[in-house]
């Protein structure tokens, strides 16, 4: 975040912000601002289009992308990758055990159906995570998002991608402006 956050200061000349004021609240803050508005910007589309723009693992991806460019878990590939893991994982579990149709589990309870889905799509996601080399921990809510029936049909996660795809390009161009050599794609670096 550090570097994020110095980075953008050389490149608009706001170097004494630093030396007058600590730097955890600043870079506090510049989280924050980052925070609102990448998320505000997702609930504005919301807004706009009555489509599921905001869910909840956007927050943590959200963090990951802009306090921690350059782990491997925030590049484009595995933030892109593994949400669409944990989607789809969520909404084939959703199809096994019969529950497309059926309530949130919000609304109408756990059952044991709702059980199997759940424990169902969070394995398949760790463990194609894994095998792909693409972990991105916030994908784990991801899933549980979709096995759980609050996103249940396919147009919605066309819908859950668009968005993860709107906050990484976010990240890209913040990240480049402040001389983040955040990746286009992949991770410098893959972990074995």
């Amino acid at each position: 975040m550090s570097e994020i956050l110095l980075g953008l200061f050389r490149r608009f000349q706001l170097t004494e912000l630093i030396r007058y004021h600590n730097s955890t609240v600043v870079l506090a803050v510049f989280s924050a601002v980052n925070g609102f508005i990448s998320i505000a910007l997702m609930a504005a589309v919301a807004l706009v289009t009555r489509a599921p723009f905001i869910f909840p693992s956007l927050g943590p991806t959200a963090f990951l992308l802009f306090y921690t460019p350059t782990a491997p878990t925030a590049s484009p590939r595995n933030t892109t990758l593994g949400h669409l893991i944990g989607a789809l994982a969520g909404w084939l579990s959703l199809v096994i055990f019969g529950l497309t149709n059926a309530p949130p589990a919000l609304a109408a309870g756990v059952d044991w159906p709702r059980v199997g889905a759940a424990a169902l799509s969070l394995a398949a996601t760790s463990g194609l995570m894994v095998l792909f080399r693409v972990p991105h921990p916030p994908a784990g809510a991801t899933t549980l998002i979709v096995s759980l029936g609050l996103m249940p049909h396919l147009w919605q996660i066309a819908v859950l991608m668009m968005a993860v795809i709107l906050l990484t390009v976010q990240a890209f161009v913040i990240n480049r402006l402040a001389g983040i050599s955040y990746p286009v794609w992949a991770p410098r670096t893959d972990d074995p």
